[in-house]
This record gives C-alpha cells, structure tokens and sequence, in this order.
C-alpha cells in the first residue's frame, strides 16, 4: 500500500535518509509484512498453537501496522526513527518471548514500526520527486515486493538448518542496524515540512469515503488472508513437505509481481473499473477454486493465477481514488484502515478452522470478501467529480 503525497515541498540540502536506505528499509518492510505466513507451521508445532492461536498473531501484527499508520507524525524523520526502533524491539520481543501472549505483543510493536515507516517513506519520497512521482513510487514499492517475495525464499533456505529463534533475532539486529545508519544520516540535517493539503483537493463526501475505506478493508483482508495461510493449506491439502509449501507462497508473490507489470499495460486500453470488476470476479471464482483443490500442482496453479488477477486492485483502486481528489488525511485513513481487514479475516479463518476441523471451509470468508469487493466496487460513482468553481 503505498501513500502518496501531492506537493513536494522543500528539503534539506543534503537529502536524509539517503534512497539507498529507503529502499533497503522497504525490502525489510516487505519481508516484515510477509513474514509470519512462511513460518506459520514451524511456530504451530514448536508452539503447540491452534489455527485460532495463529489467527490471534496475525491480527495482533495488522493492528499494530493500522495504528502505526494511522499516527505518522507531520515530522516524517521522527515517524523514521519511531518506526524502525518499534521494528527492532518488537521482532525482538517475537524472537526471544515463549509462549503466545509476550510473542502477539511483539508483532503488534512489530507491526506498529512497519506501519510508521511504510507511510512515512512514502509520503517523504512523493515530496522528493518533483517530476515522475508515480514512476518514483513504484520503483520504491518494488523494493518492498521484493523483499515480500524473499520472505518464503528465505524462510524455506534458511530454517531447515537454523533455528528459528536465531533467524529472528537477526532480522530485529537488521532493523536495528538501518537505525543506527538513519541517525548517523539524520545528524545535522534540516528536519522536512510537514506536508499541506494540494491545491485541487476538494475532499471525498462521506459516502465515497466510506466506499473506498471498505473496498481497502476487504482486500486487506483477502491478500493477507490468502497470502497468510496459503503455506499451512498446501502443506495440509497438497504438498506434505514443508519446504515445497513454502515455494506455493513463493508463486503467489510471484503471480502478483508480473500481474502488477501487466496491470500497467491493461489499464491502457480498459477502464479502471471494468480492469478492476474482472479481477475481482476472477479472484472469487479462482479462490473457490482453491478451497477445492487436493494436489499440490492445482494449489501452486491457483496461487499464481491468485496473484495475477488480484494485482490490478491496487493501481486501479488508488488511480480511481485520487480522481475523486481527496485531501491528504483522507488518503492516509483510506490506506491504513487496509490493515483492518488484514487483521480480522485470517484471524476468522483459524477460529472457523478450529471450530469446524478444516482450513478449506475457513476459505469461505475470502471467498465472501472477493464477492463483497465486487459488489462494493459496484457502488463507485460513473465518473469522478468536478472540482468546486
């Protein structure tokens, strides 16, 4: 999810941090996002936890991520700091704590450092590209998929020959590391200003507001839910390695990235609604697909075709969002209430596998939130508004 500012506003002279640590910050962000999906199993048997267990630590992450954005302070290098010290002591507290309650705790400290530096590098690096600000942005975001898709490569490499404690505490020590490297960037240098609302904003009316809060809540919920338990659901229902289960989340990364590449032609020669109903539609019918598969190879089929036609949403939502120029508050709560749904669905898929024996039933509710997407997206306006004379 990506936040962008519509001024640019003066900086100083010796731009701080340096991009090179943006995008180093953003690989550690997409791999903080992705990361308790690949490793999900590993903490089920060493934990002794149930589906709704795991449910509870995926929602204590996306809380933490909703709140950090929602609360990025107007001085962007404090939110910088704020959020890489809250990354390094909360995946910290994941690594070292026992139990379940210290664990949760963490992640969501976690999650709330990741939600402050997602924002806040977003809107810093929107103010900085004076020109070609969508082709800056998307470079930037491309370091955070990346480093989302390292995220199952790494945990299938590295944790059959570590421990998974030992893995964990490294990546706390690499947040750690890029703060240290921020303040020594950070010395002497003239804080940003805070960023003001753009001339031609005229502000979302509430419906429209409340239409496009929930089309971000149930994507949030359908990505992270999918992307969330896809290594558990394979190693159960397809592959009985832990390893190849991983690489199915690997796909699903996959499928995402090239549809994004794709999605840039398409929404040359369609409408963002049309582009935007047909991969919705697609995602419900490939997600029932899914609940329905019993082989490894149609569960690695699903999770690439998954990703392919849930990639436009994104572009297309945010392109049909900044027609109807919302005020920069607006946009910032748009983007932040997707950690909702990323918070709620995967932990309503571990209490309704709990409570029925079976994870594919559980796939019912992002089944039913790609069906409520499409209906929401229904209830877009024809056309984007005028500006006020």
């Amino acid at each position: 999810m990506t936040f962008v500012a519509t001024n640019p506003l003066p900086y100083s002279r010796r731009p701080a941090p340096s991009a090179l640590w943006m995008h180093l910050a953003f690989i550690l962000t997409g791999l903080g996002t992705l990361l308790l999906g690949p490793i999900l199993p590993l903490l089920t048997r060493q934990w002794h936890l149930s589906d709704a267990q795991g449910g509870l630590l995926f929602s204590a992450q996306f809380y933490g991520a909703f709140l950090g954005g929602l609360t990025v302070s107007r001085h962007l290098h404090r939110s910088m700091v704020v959020g890489m010290s809250a990354a390094a002591l909360g995946f910290g507290i994941f690594a070292l704590a026992p139990g379940v309650a210290l664990p949760a705790c963490g992640l969501f400290i976690g999650g709330y450092g990741l939600g402050q530096l997602i924002t806040s590098i977003n809107i810093l690096a929107g103010r900085r590209a004076t020109e070609h600000r969508g082709s800056a942005l998307a470079f930037l975001n491309f370091s955070w998929s990346f480093g989302a898709m390292l995220s199952p490569l790494l945990a299938a490499w590295l944790t059959p020959h570590y421990a998974l404690r030992t893995l964990l505490a490294l990546f706390a020590a690499a947040f750690l590391t890029l703060l240290a490297v921020l303040l020594l960037q950070l010395k002497g240098t003239t804080p940003e200003l805070a960023a003001v609302e753009a001339s031609n904003s005229i502000g979302l009316s509430p419906r429209l507001f409340a239409i496009f809060c929930t089309l971000l809540i149930l994507y949030g919920g359908l990505e992270t839910s999918l992307g969330g338990w896809l290594t558990t659901f394979s190693l159960r229902y397809g592959s009985r390695s832990l390893l190849l289960s991983e690489y199915t989340l690997v796909l699903l990364l996959a499928g995402l990235t090239a549809g994004r590449a794709a999605s840039s032609l398409l929404l040359l020669r369609m409408g963002e609604k049309s582009l935007l109903r047909l991969s919705l539609a697609l995602a419900a019918a490939f997600t029932a697909a899914l609940a329905l598969a019993h082989a490894a190879a149609l569960i690695a089929a699903f999770a690439i075709l998954l990703g392919f036609v849930m990639a436009p949403f994104v572009p297309a939502t945010f392109s049909l969002l900044l027609a109807e120029r919302p005020s920069a508050r607006q946009a910032g709560i748009v983007i932040a209430v997707s950690a909702i749904g990323a918070a709620i669905l995967p932990w309503l898929m571990g209490v309704v596998s709990t409570h029925t024996g079976s994870l594919q039933i559980s796939l019912t509710l992002p089944f039913a939130a790609a069906l409520a997407l499409l209906a929401t997206s229904l209830a877009l306006p024809a056309t984007p508004r005028s500006p006020s004379v």
